[in-house]
């Protein structure tokens, strides 16, 4: 590339700049690099969690890949938190929040440096969406590096395990339909090693969504965490990102209104995460690309559901790896006409062109992938629902479901540890609808997920039988009938915060409706009588995420 083109140079070039390099030498640099472009590789590395205990390994090779392709690498620190660990207590404020922070310190690391190019390297569920805004928001040539899935626990009988297994089986414990024993036995055995929750959970999706949208290599969202296969596409990446700053390819480039509409069909024909909603909406903003709640619910009305995979279905990400991966799927898709083949990727070449010599997904034995005629539904999963209840917006999913509807009196909670203490207490019946406010962006602050509740309930036998909403939002790994993202949150006002218990609710998830039997006139008696609480928090990064985020329907960003 011409050297006039390198944004390195703003730190790095002229006399004047002498005392910056001098600086740089101190950490290896050597002359011929000052011409080179310098990538800043992010390495979301941590050992609190599987999901990034073994990134620094792969960023690694990513810096490998680096200077084989002509630049110098700066690997940098981000933090993560994990998802999984901080479930089910008031750790889970910090999760959303984090995904703001990772976007921030990428930015101000990359931003700071001038870097021309940024590598990241990610795992848990925020880590991905956080990166991926920071790329869009400084718009230089990016690639994101998915750190991989988690293998399956094996379990006594033999049995996949995972994550939820664990969660569910707290709520058989409670229930008393396993002993502690058998309990302790699930625990040890359902994380084996490095990677990322293995199911169609958030950070799965969310690998998949990005996979499809262009920002990572073909097969990214499948390679397992443990496998050569990782470490061979981390070196790649590193060679593709130098390729991308010579062709001046850039996230806006890639980041498109068409690779979105890519991105969510994937997440769709998957039967991924709710969360999903969230994080495009949030990539989109950043790319000052135009997406709403209308967009994904034009989607869900023509793509099908196509794979059982976990937690609706039978199988997990290890198990499409072995039937293919993700390219055969898109593959799939594009052949059907569902996927826009002309969109830009980071390899350089268009999403068809990438998959111009993979085989479909159908062209081999599988039982994880349903075909085009015999989809597990016809229409999407995930549902956007409005209503009294919900007038700017609410998300379902619908995955595995028998019942997509259900009309009962509510029990209230305000907050989630009293919904759990009272499904502990064996509180919740079938045919009630539970409701959990003041989780949402500013009430948690942070918009908690609700696994422990979901999980609970699935293991007490409720899962088909009780309805859940809340202004928070749902773990990838939940399945059943529950609703999150309700706009406007009860802390802003929104009628979540003005129903009582015993009011009867509806959740339709055919026709995208979300009510509560009360007239105008009574919800307008009670809006008179509310009054806004104060925040939760008044100090810190919550205090600071409070006060400056935005709804979920518009992606609970705060820029």
């Amino acid at each position: 590339m011409a050297t006039g083109e390198r944004t390195s140079l703003i730190t790095t070039g002229g006399p004047k700049r002498a005392p910056n390099r001098g600086m740089l030498r101190a950490v290896g640099f050597q002359d011929d690099d000052f011409d080179r472009p310098i990538i800043g590789v992010a390495s979301l590395f941590s050992d609190i969690t599987p999901c990034n205990s073994h990134l620094d390994r792969l960023a690694r090779k990513g810096c490998e890949g680096i200077r084989a392709g002509g630049g110098v690498p700066q690997i940098f620190g981000a933090p993560t938190a994990s998802d999984g660990i901080m479930m089910g207590h008031r750790g889970m404020r910090y999760s959303l929040v984090s995904r703001e922070v990772i976007a921030d310190s990428i930015e101000v690391v990359a931003g700071g440096m001038n870097h021309d190019g940024i590598l990241a390297f990610g795992g848990c569920d925020k880590n991905m969406p956080g990166c991926v805004m920071a790329m869009a928001r400084l718009n230089v040539p990016s690639v994101f590096v998915y750190g991989g899935s988690i293998l399956p626990g094996i379990g006594s009988e033999g049995q996949d395990l995972d994550i939820v297994s664990i969660f569910e089986a707290v709520g058989q414990y409670q229930a008393d339909r396993i002993d502690a024993k058998k309990l302790h036995d699930i625990e040890c055995e359902s994380c084996p090693g490095a990677g990322s929750c293995g199911g169609m959970y958030t950070a799965n999706t969310m690998s998949s969504a990005i996979e499809a949208m262009g920002m990572s290599l073909p097969y990214d969202a499948s390679h397992p965490a443990v496998s050569a296969a990782k470490e061979r596409e981390s070196l790649a990446a590193g060679q593709a990102l130098v390729n991308l700053i010579r062709k001046n390819i850039r996230p806006r480039d890639i980041i498109t209104r068409k690779s979105l509409e890519n991105a969510y069909t994937f997440v769709l024909a998957l039967g991924g995460s709710t969360n999903a909603v969230l994080h495009l909406m949030a990539i989109a903003r950043e790319a000052e690309v135009s997406w709403t709640l209308a967009d994904f619910d034009r989607l869900g009305e023509i793509v099908p559901h196509l794979a059982d995979l976990k937690p609706g279905g039978q199988y997990v990400m290890f198990d499409l790896h072995k039937a293919g991966g993700t390219p055969p799927v898109l593959r799939a898709l594009l052949d059907a006409g569902m996927l826009h083949g002309d969109c830009m990727t980071v390899t350089g070449k268009t999403l068809a062109e990438n998959l111009e010599k993979v085989p479909s997904i159908y062209r081999r034995p599988q039982k994880i992938i349903m075909p085009l005629d015999k989809p597990l539904a016809k229409k999407g999963h995930i549902a956007i629902l409005h209503g009294n209840l919900a007038p700017d917006g609410a998300v379902a999913k619908l995955a595995g479901l028998k019942v997509h509807t259900i009309t009962g009196p509510c029990k209230v909670f305000d907050g989630e540890e009293a919904c759990f203490e009272a499904i502990q207490a064996r509180k919740i019946q079938a045919g009630d609808v539970v409701v959990i406010r003041g989780e949402g962006p500013v009430g948690g602050p942070g918009m908690r997920e609700m696994l422990s509740i979901t999980g609970a309930l699935i293991g007490q036998g409720l899962g088909d039988s009780v309805g859940l909403i809340t202004d928070g939002r749902f773990s990838g790994g939940t399945h059943g009938l529950v609703v999150g993202h309700v706009c406007p949150e009860a802390w802003t006002g929104g009628p979540i915060a003005l129903i009582k218990n015993g009011d009867v609710i509806t959740i339709d998830g055919d026709a995208k409706t979300l009510n509560v039997a009360l007239s105008e006139a009574e919800l307008a008696k009670r809006r008179a009588g509310w009054k806004k609480p104060a925040l939760r928090v008044e100090r810190g990064v919550l205090a600071k995420y409070a006060r400056t985020v935005n709804n979920a329907s518009e992606g609970a960003t705060t820029s």
